[in-house]
C-alpha cells in the first residue's frame, strides 16, 4: 500500500484530535504508529491514552519552552536547536523502526516559527519510505507542504468558548 501525506490545519479546534483518531484507526488495523509532538508539553489527555494502545509509540517531549512569542532570542535559538533535533530523531526513528505511520503534531507552527527547517520536512516527505503514512498538523501550512500532501483538511473555527473568555479545559482542550 502506498503511503500518503495528510495535513490537518486551520484555526479551529480538532487538528490534533483528527490526527489521534487516524493513529488509533491505524493501530487498530495492526499498523505501527509513531507520534511526535512539537511546541506542546505532554500534559494532554490523549498522550496518556496513546501510550497504552498497542502499536502506538509516543515520543516524550522532555523540554518545554512556553509560547514562542514570550521567548527571548536566546530561548528561541535553544528551542529551535531542540525541536530541529527532535524532528531529525523522529524521522530516523520512524524509518529505522519500520513505522507505518508518523504523526508530526504541530509541525506547521514549528516550521512557521523557525523551530524546524521546512526544507528538511519537505525533503523527508519527498524521500520517505513509499509505504509510510505521514500526518502533519498545525495552522498555516505553506504552499510547498500542501503541494507535497495527498490530503489537506482545514478545520475552521465558527464558534469557540475562548471568545467568551472561557480558558482551555482539562479533558476537552488538553
Amino acid at each position: 500500500m502506498r503511503g500518503c501525506v495528510h495535513i490537518y490545519c486551520g484555526d479551529g479546534k480538532g487538528k490534533t484530535s483528527a490526527a489521534v483518531g487516524l493513529a488509533v484507526r491505524a493501530a487498530g488495523r495492526g499498523r505501527k504508529v509513531l507520534v511526535v509532538r512539537f511546541l506542546k508539553t505532554d500534559n494532554s489527555g490523549e498522550v496518556e491514552v496513546l501510550k497504552n494502545i498497542p502499536g502506538i509509540t509516543v515520543t516524550p517531549c522532555d523540554r518545554t519552552f512556553g509560547f514562542v512569542f514570550r521567548m527571548n532570542e536566546e530561548q528561541k535559538r535553544e528551542a529551535a536547536e531542540y525541536f530541529q533535533k527532535r524532528f531529525e530523531t523522529a524521522v530516523r526513528e520512524a524509518v529505522d523502526g519500520g513505522f507505518d505511520m508518523l504523526v508530526l503534531d504541530e509541525i506547521m507552527a514549528s516550521c512557521n516559527y523557525g523551530m524546524v527547517r521546512e526544507e528538511d520536512v519537505a525533503e523527508f516527505l519527498k524521500n520517505r519510505p513509499e509505504t509510510m503514512e505521514v500526518v502533519l498538523t498545525g495552522r498555516d501550512p505553506s504552499e510547498r507542504l500542501i503541494a507535497l500532501s495527498d490530503y489537506v483538511s482545514e478545520i475552521k473555527m465558527i464558534k469557540h468558548p475562548y471568545t467568551k473568555g472561557i480558558g482551555a479545559r482539562e479533558g476537552i482542550e488538553y
